[in-house]
């Protein structure tokens, strides 16, 4: 079983073809963050006891071939870890299975998300302290690892959850409400398996790294309130059922707090973060002879304005080589969000995710400005509920559009970026990646 690692193929030349240039710093960013080549240096020796394996998150499949792969053959290794569907890598030949994987929904959760959940909170019970849970965290565990707080149903969760997603919340505040309404996530999974020793390996999907935040931290303390839960669902207007609403007024549904003693002895690790894989395609864009500059890799904000920003940003590098001289790569991460605009009647729904709505308001800023390429997208391989894993802009991308009678705004207006860029040719399609370190943005200026 081996990594594969486009880092060593030679790169496309930038000026003869700018696109395929893009989408190899794409594969390079999301190699870095698999977790063959990185869970490793991680693993604690077998215990005295049992090692149960736990876990959940898009990247959950390559995880536990990882993990079955580098794990002891004469150690004792089972467990249950559930992943998004479509979203386990073929298996190697010859690879013990040791592990079981399942599949759930993602981004809303489905009775397929729930049974895992039970399944895994069960496998719990019995535990000592000679044993060991290794878990396996990966961005997309809050939607499919679903196990709603008592006097919530599977259909309130999924109806907060979808609210949450169009309201343009962050990632962090979205996270405070699930842990709240959750029986397994905000360290309360690590509480169900005391008094063994937890060991959590996980990649990060979100700005910061912070493991409490990553797929709503089910092994790791949590540091944020009833309260704050409260404000959140206050400030995006989300309802709870009356009952739930007084648990978290009265306190009752609190987290595990970082100084609660069910946590002593245990250990966080994050394998993999986007800053490694923007530094790993960095590489490879000045071995090709180009300057590389990573803004950062926790961007948040509206996905259109961001957009706009990183536009006017390569628009000053093209026109007056400032602050960056030509040829070089912009490159970015984080995790941006997407405001739901409301329908016109009769209006068809929009398609698209966080890259391709970062990729309309680039376009429309840009302005078909000469030398300027760009590519956007998820590094999990899917762009939020679609089949791509981001978009392409290219300095003739609005005007192949306006030869098709479409206008941007028109599909701004509906978070139509799938259908505009699909129209065009301009979709990146990968198919899963098996790990998602968020974010990826890269813009070519020559």
């Amino acid at each position: 079983m081996t990594a594969s690692n486009p880092s060593l193929a030679a790169a496309p030349d930038p000026r003869e073809d700018p696109r395929a240039f893009l989408e190899h710093l794409y594969r390079v960013a999301v190699d870095r963050a698999l977790p063959l080549s990185t869970l490793g240096p991680h693993l604690p020796p077998p215990p005295k006891g049992r090692t149960l394996v736990l876990g959940c998150g898009k990247a959950g499949g390559s995880m536990v071939q990882a993990l079955e792969a580098l794990w002891p053959a004469d150690a004792p290794l089972s467990g249950l870890v559930v992943t998004r569907y479509d979203h386990i890598p073929p298996r190697p030949e010859g690879l013990p299975r040791r592990i079981e994987l399942v599949e759930a929904a993602h981004p809303v959760p489905d009775e397929a998300g729930l049974r895992a959940a039970e399944r895994i909170l069960a496998l719990t019970k019995g535990l000592t302290a000679d044993d060991l849970v290794l878990c396996l965290i990966s961005g997309g565990g809050s939607s499919l690892l679903v196990l709603p707080a008592e006097g919530l149903t599977l259909a309130d969760k999924q109806r907060i959850n979808t609210q949450l997603l169009e309201s343009g919340a962050s990632i962090g505040e979205m996270n405070c409400v699930r842990k709240h309404l959750s029986r397994i996530k905000g360290g309360r999974l690590a509480a169900a398996c005391a008094p063994a020793r937890v060991v959590t390996l996980t990649i990060s999907d979100v700005p910061g790294d912070d493991p409490a935040v990553i797929a709503s931290g089910p092994t790791v303390p949590d540091a944020t309130t009833c309260a704050d839960a409260l404000a959140i669902l206050e400030r995006y207007a989300i309802d709870v059922p009356a009952p739930v609403r007084a648990q978290l007024e009265s306190g009752a549904l609190e987290t595990p707090k970082p100084n609660d003693p069910v946590f002593a002895g245990h250990q966080t690790h994050v394998i993999a973060t986007p800053q490694q894989s923007l530094e790993a395609a960095a590489q490879v864009v000045r071995a090709a002879g180009l300057d590389a500059h990573i803004l950062s890799d926790e961007m948040e904000g509206e996905s259109r304005e961001v957009g706009k920003v990183h536009a006017a940003l390569a628009r000053a590098v093209a026109l007056h080589g400032q602050p960056f001289a030509r040829p070089c790569v912009i490159l970015s991460g984080g995790e941006t969000t997407v405001t739901i605009r409301p329908r016109k009647p009769g209006q068809p729904k929009g398609r698209g995710g966080r890259g391709g709505e970062f990729c309309m308001g680039l376009a429309g800023a840009l302005m078909g400005q000469p030398g300027v390429w760009a590519l956007a997208g998820d590094t999990d391989g899917i762009d939020g509920m679609e089949d791509n894993a981001g978009t392409f802009v290219t300095p003739d991308s609005l005007a192949r559009a306006t030869a098709k009678g479409m206008k941007l705004s028109d599909y701004m207006d509906r978070n139509d970026a799938y259908t505009y860029f699909g129209a065009i040719g301009d979709l990146l399609i990968t198919g899963p990646s098996h790990t998602n370190v968020n974010d990826f943005r890269a813009l070519l200026v020559l």
